[in-house]
């Protein structure tokens, strides 16, 4: 017989065969549901608003506080560092009290920090301003991860995970809009510092989603919960106790998943960073279609024409041998100009086609994930990503890697899409804010070692490049570090995804709360008003039939890595 692991693979048919057309689920919809889930993309995607203002604003930061861009860059990593601090804050409080007002809370704290990032005088303020926002970012995607996939039906769940996980993208393009629109000329207005607009108006952003949460009712599974609580006579005290007391029980049960989720969200981080994203393509993309069809703004303003023709690139890539983590994401770009002797032109063209190739290709994985399985898609989309690393890299020619930088930005991404859901699914069902907002950013953490990994490699391995007068000059072989990388990453993402667990069709939002008794547990789901549990009625799971869940056990086996 096959390793569990393996049969496991792809969803048993009794769980798919009684599923909804996607378009039929999609239009029964409420606005209510549609709602929860724009608001939690929302917050996401202000959450890269907020942290890319910096990233945005290097050169008049260090003009303004008289810094190298290296100690600019600090304020980057400490906000960084404390993103899992954060991530553990804000999910217990969200497992606890609700997915409603610690949203709320989290995004009212993130728009005072950035205002205030604003109106600091001196780099010390700055610096500490910062720190505390990474404790504020770092809740935001467990929080916002939960409130927009859990009042969704499961059939919808795989394309909604996709689709969220894009908001980061979004944001970063609002904020560089934002950055080349709004943001006076250095020279025009606050004394020079015109970067402490963008500063506020993504304040006013964050603090525009807080209203929008606030206005929203509650998920439903906590109104539920907190109805059935207050049913049974509990007060605040006695929930909080059996939450204390169902956390310890639920990571006596699950240390080894939440070991397995760190080294998972690693893995998946190292193949994001060690491979070209979404930032080059906002920087490329944006100076290609700005100042190619609205020459208005390149005579207005000549920073943010320096900004986005490369010189602020160029300057940030010097942060790579410290370590930051979103400086390797530039490497790409340059390694097409300085390893393959592109214009910039061309590597402008070949990063916005590979970067079509991940946004189409993390929504395609998220819908195709609900049919076939998380992992089988993620497995796939691993593959398609090793197949295509010589077309990535080896060609010499504008049309061959432009085609190899499609296909792999379609399978990295596309495998990222389905990692919000997948987590979701994974995690202990009380413990759906907190266990994939940690996993996600203590991974994180721990991958930003790709920066110092891809340059240090490049300064050792090294080719020739010839140039057009017939010589040949010596470059980093940015290629060959860049391939390295990505088949490793790729190999240890196979085998780590192949040995994990899958829940694959999870209705963990009929599962118990964390406040409530028996909440640690996986199997402990709440008695629907006909006599089901969990979807599954009393004399199904006594039968050991279903109505397309699976039985209690069933759920349970399918949940434990130790199964694995």
């Amino acid at each position: 017989m096959a390793p569990y692991f393996l049969q496991n693979l792809i969803p048993r048919r009794e769980k798919t065969e009684h599923a909804r057309p996607l378009m039929q689920v999609l239009l029964s919809l409420t606005w209510l549901q549609w709602a929860q889930f724009w608001v939690g993309w929302l917050a996401w995607t202000c959450d890269a608003i907020d942290f890319f203002s910096v990233s945005l604003s290097v050169s008049a930061l260090t003009d303004t506080f008289d810094r190298s861009t290296h100690d600019i860059t600090t304020a980057i990593t400490l906000t960084l560092l404390l993103r899992s601090a954060g991530a553990i804050i804000f999910g217990i409080i969200s497992d606890r009290y609700g997915r409603k007002w610690p949203l709320v809370f989290n995004l009212i704290l993130v728009a005072i920090l950035e205002l205030g990032a604003g109106f600091v005088n001196t780099f010390s303020q700055f610096l500490a301003v910062r720190s505390l926002f990474g404790i504020g970012m770092g809740g935001i995607w467990g929080l916002a991860s939960a409130t927009a996939l859990e009042n969704l039906p499961v059939e919808v769940r795989g394309l909604a995970s996709g689709v969220l996980q894009q908001g980061y993208a979004v944001g970063y393009l609002i904020a560089a809009v934002i950055d080349l629109t709004l943001v006076p000329d250095k020279d025009a207005a606050l004394n020079g510092d015109g970067w402490r607009s963008l500063f506020w108006l993504a304040s006013g952003i964050s603090l525009f989603a807080a209203g929008m949460r606030a206005l929203l009712p509650e998920s439903a599974v906590f109104i539920k919960a907190k109805a059935d609580a207050a049913a049974r006579g509990a007060n605040t005290k006695n929930k909080t106790k059996v939450f204390l007391r169902e956390t310890g029980k639920m990571l006596k049960t699950h240390w080894l998943l939440c070991i397995y989720a760190v080294l998972l969200m690693t893995g998946f981080n190292f193949l994001s960073h060690g491979s070209q994203c979404i930032r080059s393509f906002i920087f490329t993309f944006m100076n290609h279609c700005i100042f190619t069809f609205f020459p208005f703004f390149a005579s207005r303003s000549s920073r943010s024409r320096i900004l986005f023709q490369g010189s602020w690139v160029h300057g940030y890539m010097g942060t790579m041998g410290h370590g930051t983590l979103w400086s390797d994401r530039d490497l790409y770009p340059t390694y097409l100009k300085d390893s393959k002797g592109f214009t910039d032109h061309q590597a402008t063209v070949a990063t916005i086609i590979g970067n079509c190739g991940a946004i189409a290709g993390g929504a395609i994985a998220g819908w195709a994930s609900q049919y076939i399985g998380r992992r089988l898609t993620i497995v796939i989309m691993i593959l398609l990503v090793a197949a295509f690393i010589p077309l990535w890299i080896l060609p010499s020619d504008f049309s061959g890697l432009a085609a190899g930088a499609f296909c792999i930005q379609f399978g990295v991404q596309g495998a990222w899409g389905v990692i919000p859901i997948q987590l979701a699914e994974m995690s202990p069902p009380a413990f759906r804010a907190t266990f994939p907002g940690v996993a996600y950013q203590v991974g994180n953490m721990v991958s930003s070692a790709s920066a110092q990994i891809e340059a240090t490699g490049g300064e050792h391995q090294r080719t020739t490049l010839r140039q057009a007068d017939g010589t040949f000059k010596d470059i980093p072989d940015y290629a060959t570090v860049q391939g390295i990388l990505i088949g490793v990453v790729a190999a240890y993402l196979l085998v780590v995804t192949i040995l994990g667990p899958e829940n694959h069709g999870s209705h963990f939002e009929k599962h118990k709360a964390a406040f409530e008794e028996g909440g640690g547990e996986d199997d402990a789901f709440r008695e629907d008003e006909d006599g089901a549990v969990g979807g599954v009625k009393r004399r199904d799971v006594e039968s050991g039939s279903g109505d397309g869940s699976g039985s209690l056990d069933e759920k349970r086996e399918d949940h434990g890595v130790e199964k694995a």
